[in-house]
């Protein structure tokens, strides 16, 4: 008997510490009440308790969507599961639906959370569709880049807290966003993506489990060091400041920064308005009006992130390592993150192989970029470097790596031997050095430059 009595009050107390949880199933498992096809004709049905979606010839992304709109904060959970690598698929969140648009074929915009079986491993990035595009490419966080094995359920966990956006896949923390857009409501949507083949037909994306929490919530931590996207201009969360990130430039003033070769900042050439630091345009000379200016502090292992709007034929650059031993005239040396419009300026053409161009390692290695990652001048990009305690070196170009290398390396050495800086003895392998960044003469404006020093382990 007091067996039976203590099962009883454990199965009261498990019961009432779920109902305190307040998730709410979005899903019954038997039917797709409360759930309507907005957009496209990709098929949604219901099997062994699981929304099966499948692709269809000749037709854009399709979306099933909650009836539901949720305002607030909230926390949604799932298992999804995808039959094929040869698609992709995602679900929607804090998404909106124009039916006026695209001619009356209607279109979804918001975030989606990436399903990606591709060994390209971006699921649990943020996508926004219809809008801006990517968002958190996974690539910003290696450690995130987990397989979406196909015939495998994985378990989907999104926190929408206030602006900031996380992901989970398989209960591994993948990305990090604090967005400046604040309007924190939307529908949930299931996405079967168009195809561009007749043969990707059939394929099935499943999904099980829906629910979602909208009170006492309790936000999962992340391990500090994991990149976040801040599209909140000068500013750093809590977060970030926890991991180690540090503004080099707050929006407001030039404290930290010096004119290279100078014992204070450039007095013409440079303006600090409305949050950004800009180089004015001259006549395109290089360091001839303000000049570069650079850190006064120094750095060994770090990475550096910095958000970047290029004038219509511009060219500047970020570079680091800078020592300023060599006194020479002209741009101070080092190595270079190149910025660069690539479709209007000469230099573009010059040096090997395209090493010149839009986030190559200047005159040494070409950034291998996609357009579809990058905006053209007029628009913002986002730059970052990561230099590793152990001198490897990676270029990042909105979230796609485009090169790395190994400082000091054979290879590199070999490198610099054919470029331009074969006249300086040991080229790119101070220790430590400057973050520079340059006045080539042209209109650029730059914002949220925000580095984290990197320690041994």
């Amino acid at each position: 008997m007091k067996q039976i009595v203590t099962v009883f009050f454990l199965l009261i107390t498990l019961n009432a510490a779920a109902q305190s949880d307040n998730w709410q199933s979005l899903f019954d498992g038997k039917t797709l009440n409360g759930w309507k096809q907005v957009t496209g004709s990709a098929s949604y049905t219901v099997k062994n308790g699981m929304i099966v979606g499948t692709t269809t010839a000749k037709s854009p992304n399709s979306f099933l969507a909650c009836e539901k709109r949720f305002t607030g904060d909230f926390i949604l959970e799932m298992e999804a599961m995808m039959t094929d690598t040869n698609t992709n698929s995602g679900v929607q969140f804090k998404s909106n639906f124009d039916a006026a648009a695209n001619n009356g074929k209607g279109l979804i915009y918001g975030y989606q959370y990436e399903f990606d079986p591709s060994v390209r491993k971006w699921t649990g990035g943020i996508y926004e569709e219809g809008r801006r595009s990517w968002l958190y490419p996974v690539s910003n966080n290696p450690k995130g880049q987990l397989f979406f094995s196909p015939n495998v359920f994985h378990k989907v966990r999104i926190e929408c807290i206030g602006n900031t956006v996380k992901t989970w896949l398989d209960d591994q923390p993948v990305s990090y966003l604090v967005d400046s857009l604040t309007a924190n409501q939307g529908i949930i949507a299931l996405q079967v993506h168009g195809i561009g083949r007749p043969e990707h037909a059939g394929i099935n994306i499943f999904w099980k489990n829906i629910r979602i929490q909208t009170k006492n919530i309790k936000p999962l931590a992340f391990p500090k060091g994991i990149y976040v996207v801040n599209l909140v201009a000068n500013s750093l969360s809590g977060y970030e400041k926890e991991s180690g990130w540090k503004l080099l430039f707050d929006g407001k003033s030039t404290d930290g920064w010096i004119g290279a070769y100078k014992k204070a900042f450039p007095d013409k050439g440079w303006a600090v308005k409305n949050g950004l630091l800009s180089v004015l345009p001259s006549n395109g000379d290089e360091s001839a009006n303000g000049g570069d200016i650079v850190t006064k502090q120094q750095y060994a292992a770090f990475d550096l992130s910095f958000d970047f709007k290029l004038s219509k034929g511009a060219n500047s650059g970020f570079k680091y390592f800078v020592t300023l031993k060599e006194n020479n005239s002209g741009s101070a040396i080092g190595l270079e993150y190149q910025l660069l419009d690539d479709n209007l300026h000469p230099d573009a053409k010059l040096g090997r192989d395209g090493n010149r161009t839009l986030s190559s390692l200047y005159d040494l290695i070409r950034a291998k970029k996609t357009e579809r990652y990058f905006s053209q001048p007029g628009n913002w990009n986002t730059g970052r470097v990561i230099v590793y305690p152990n001198n490897h070196v990676e270029h990042y170009l909105n979230g796609v790596k485009v090169l790395e290398y190994d400082r000091g390396s054979q290879a590199f050495r070999d490198l610099v031997a054919q470029s331009k800086y074969k006249v300086w003895p040991g080229f790119g392998e101070a220790p430590k050095g400057h973050i520079l960044i340059q006045d080539h003469g042209n209109g650029v404006s730059f914002r949220s430059i925000k580095i984290r020093e990197l320690k041994s382990r």
